[in-house]
């Protein structure tokens, strides 16, 4: 579960659009064929079209999502243990009922840990209560940061996922006020279309805000002015970059 502070919540909602990784627990109400449920798990790979469940906070109806990887870990009779990765939306309880409803013999899910979220992975990112109340001691009793800042990640790394647009250092501050992206403050960018979201980096790598792109890559590199991302939420303190004034 990412958790975030300060200015950092900002990029909460945009891991929403990340892809997830699960570690879940089927469990079947008849035992069936090994090699018969290794098909399966592989014919639901890909996109594929699911309807969520009746519990559940979206609109009832079908919409395809994507099924970017699934790995069975352990078979013990009926209960199946394996790894799946999925985009953004996919309900795994109904991946796991509508696997069952293929075998013909019926499955729920007993179990599930979520174990990666766009770029923040169990296994890299991972932090317990017990390593941030020891971080939090030695800041405050030994002025040693090194534990601290190995729990709070960065938020760039959180954001790794996004396309993003690198501008010029005049450019920074007019941003951090909210102003839109200009196409000649941009020094270098990532491929994007219309509409996307878009993370505004300076050169030295640091968010400034998240935007949504006005134009694609293709028509940035063709025209010479004119607004490029409508900047959203701002995420870098104003005043950390100078004000940059024209002098004539």
């Amino acid at each position: 579960m990412p958790l975030a502070i300060n200015n950092a919540t900002k990029v909460l909602p945009v891991l929403l659009f990340g892809g997830k990784e699960y570690i879940a627990l089927m469990h079947l109400h008849s035992e069936v064929d090994e090699q018969l449920l290794r098909d399966t798990f592989n014919k639901f790979i890909g996109k594929i079209m699911q309807l969520p469940p009746v519990r559940s906070h979206v609109k009832r109806q079908y919409r395809q999502r994507e099924i970017y990887y699934s790995e069975i870990l352990e078979i013990d009779g009926k209960n199946v243990l394996f790894k799946v990765g999925v985009e953004s939306g996919t309900y795994i309880r109904k991946l796991i009922h509508d696997m069952g409803e293929e075998l013909k013999v019926g499955a729920h899910m007993t179990e599930l840990r979520r174990t990666k979220v766009s770029t923040l992975s169990e296994k890299d990112n991972l932090v317990t209560l017990q390593d941030l109340e020891d971080a939090v001691y030695f800041y405050e009793k030994e002025n040693d940061d090194r534990l601290l800042n190995k729990c709070l990640g960065s938020i760039e790394s959180a954001i790794d996922f996004l396309p993003k647009v690198f501008i010029s250092d005049t450019a920074v501050d007019p941003i951090c006020h909210g102003s839109p992206l200009a196409v000649p403050g941009i020094v270098k960018l990532t491929n994007f279309e219309k509409d996307e979201i878009i993370g505004i980096m300076t050169l030295k790598g640091e968010l400034i805000a998240l935007g949504k792109s006005v134009l694609s890559t293709e028509e940035i590199k063709t025209v010479k002015k004119g607004v490029a991302v409508k900047t959203d939420s701002v995420i870098m303190q104003i005043g950390t970059y100078p004000e940059y004034r024209k002098i004539n």
